[in-house]
């Protein structure tokens, strides 16, 4: 989304990029597709994501990277909850 910065990163092994506490470092506000993602961050890094708003976005993980459809449901996922930037 033009005026944001954004990460891609995984939590399984076989993740092209597998997440890491700097990522949450960065973030300002994490995004997981499913709860079982934000399961998994809640209990590797709860200090780092203590002050980090997080949102689940209810996609199921079952998606070929970049898939149209999955691109989509992720931009209209994440739109719902940032506000353009200044």
């Amino acid at each position: 989304m033009p005026g944001f910065a954004a990460k891609s990163v995984g939590t399984e092994p076989r993740a092209r990029i597998r997440l890491n506490e700097g990522h949450i470092g960065w973030a300002d506000v994490i995004f997981v597709m499913e709860r079982k993602h934000a399961d998994y961050l809640r209990d590797k890094f709860p200090e780092t994501l203590a002050d980090k708003p997080m949102h689940n976005l209810r996609i199921p993980d079952d998606f070929d990277f970049m898939d149209s459809a999955l691109v989509e449901m992720l931009r209209s996922g994440v739109g719902n909850y940032l506000d353009s930037p200044e």
